[in-house]
């Protein structure tokens, strides 16, 4: 309910296609540099090679620095989330309650794949980490460890 309230999936479906766009005028600037879109009659343009690396190095980087920037904004929308919750049950204590819950689960879901993982509420495939290590989320994940949401919903008291 957090998430339809907070137009969540309209800002994802936005983001998405801005990381798009971006990567397609990536593509579009190193298919002119390449195949030589931008003709002049000077017989000695250099430029064209320093050009040409430049587009290639934005064609390989800019969709991996969009997906890193999709993947920070879910996090901190998930935090937005999880403040909304609150605001909707008045019961912090409820949701840290259920957060602890899914995490202390010991089961790992056999159904769960890396293309639906971030439609879950915490990571669906149980990693074997030492206890008394706190985990936290990493650059790659679509969402915060679940004891940096707690911690957070501990803070909105």
């Amino acid at each position: 309910m957090s998430h339809i309230k907070n137009y969540d999936i309209r800002l994802s479906c936005v983001v998405s296609v801005m990381v798009g766009f971006v990567v397609m005028l990536a593509d579009l600037f190193s298919r002119l540099l390449f195949w030589g879109g931008v003709r002049d009659n000077d017989s000695d343009s250099k430029g064209n090679g320093i050009l040409m690396l430049i587009g290639l190095i934005f064609l390989i980087l800019s969709p991996i620095f969009g997906s890193l920037m999709q993947l920070a904004l879910s996090r901190k929308r998930e935090f937005l989330a999880d403040a909304t919750a609150v605001e909707f049950t008045r019961n912090p204590d409820g949701l840290i309650s259920a957060l602890e819950k899914l995490e202390n689960d010991p089961n790992q879901l056999e159904t769960a794949n890396s293309a639906t993982a971030n439609m879950y509420i915490v990571n669906p495939f149980k990693k074997n980490t030492k206890e008394g290590k706190k985990k936290t989320s990493s650059i790659w994940s679509t969402h915060p460890s679940t004891q940096d949401r707690i911690e957070a919903l501990r803070n909105l008291r």
